[in-house]
């Protein structure tokens, strides 16, 4: 495999063609599946004694992510990614409305006390690197702090599991005793992959885990998720901006925009058939890695509307390209667009 690399972006390709690494899923048991999540923030108020109007970030997503695939999702920054991610696993965001269901269980309505020992089953690997580690503990007194609050292993147990961790993510068992500060920004990721996979987790959420490092960094970064996924079995929901990044990792794609998803299908499907006007501009911003390599682009009008200020109708519509009269009025559905219901978009085009 041949891997480009520059200052942009990571594109992978073989002599198969763009994305041939795709593995078929075998296992089409749900792992994690999502009804109408709604997650709203109260706002700024609407005069001296109105209350306060919620900010819509997340406003009625659903979805499925099946057991042992990679489930991309991608969109424009303040789309509500993050949010949503964050909202799966009760960090910081409460839940306005919708079901969660894990492993056919429903957890959204679950007490704090009930979800705690479902923590350790959905982890997340976060963005920032050094902000996600605690600078006053070393390696291993922040991985036993994990290993002891769930009940997993203690003292010297905990050390031989700790030592086997670092080892899993490429890093010397010697750093036992090395302060965040003491590593590069590849290495303390890594050390934040061995917090996640410590307690042998079934889902894990990464929350843009390469945007932070060196382009020479990401792939190895990308490379050793896909051998842990390989490896222990794990299910992940990647959030991503590097569209390749996403193409080379995900099984299947969801694109979001405004708090909702437009459009999600299998990772080769989306790449070479995009659906949604917003997924054909997205991709047309992927550079071209070929010398002299050109491809038209789809430049889009205006800025991403904030979530105090949701257009009517379609909110894709006042930068929409192709936008007809009543997408001004009337809200698309996310539909089928093939037998297999592999292939879904909200749009009036199709409709």
């Amino acid at each position: 495999m041949v891997c480009y690399v520059d200052s942009t972006v990571l594109y992978y390709n073989n002599k198969n063609g763009i994305n041939s690494v795709q593995k078929q899923m075998k296992d089409q048991e749900q792992l994690l599946s999502v009804s109408d999540l709604r997650v709203h923030f109260p706002g700024r108020k609407s005069g001296f004694l109105g209350k306060p109007l919620p900010i819509q970030v997340v406003n009625g997503v659903s979805f499925e992510v099946y057991k042992g695939e990679t489930l991309g999702l991608v969109g424009e920054s303040g789309c509500g990614k993050t949010t949503l991610g964050r909202a799966l696993i009760r960090l910081g965001h409460p839940v306005v409305s919708g079901k969660i269901l894990f492993e056919g269980r429903e957890i959204s309505a679950l007490g704090n006390r009930e979800f705690r020992f479902l923590r350790k089953e959905m982890q997340m690997i976060f963005q920032d690197p050094f902000g996600s580690l605690n600078p006053r503990l070393t390696v291993g007194q922040m991985l036993a702090e994990v290993l002891l609050v769930h009940g997993i292993a203690r003292g010297e147990a905990a050390r031989k599991r700790i030592e086997e961790l670092l080892n899993i993510v490429g890093l010397n068992s010697e750093y036992y005793n090395r302060y965040p500060h003491e590593f590069s920004g590849g290495q303390r990721q890594r050390i934040g992959i061995a917090r996640a996979i410590a307690v042998n987790p079934k889902f894990i959420i990464c929350d843009e885990p390469v945007s932070a490092l060196d382009v020479s960094i990401q792939s190895q970064i990308i490379n050793l998720l896909k051998d842990l996924q390989r490896d222990l079995g794990l299910t992940y929901l990647f959030i991503a901006h590097d569209l390749s990044v996403v193409e080379y990792i995900s099984d299947r794609v969801a694109v979001m925009y405004l708090g909702k998803i437009v459009e999600i299908a299998d990772s080769a499907e989306l790449y070479a058939n995009p659906k949604h006007p917003y997924t054909k501009a997205l991709l047309s911003a992927i550079p071209n890695p070929e010398p002299g390599g050109k491809k038209e682009r789809i430049l889009l009008n205006g800025d991403l509307p904030g979530p105090l200020s949701i257009p009517s109708g379609c909110s894709f519509h006042p930068r929409c390209p192709v936008a007809k009269a009543e997408c001004r009025n009337r809200e698309p559905k996310l539909r089928n667009l093939n037998n297999n219901n592999s292939h879904q978009a909200s749009c009036l085009l199709y409709e």
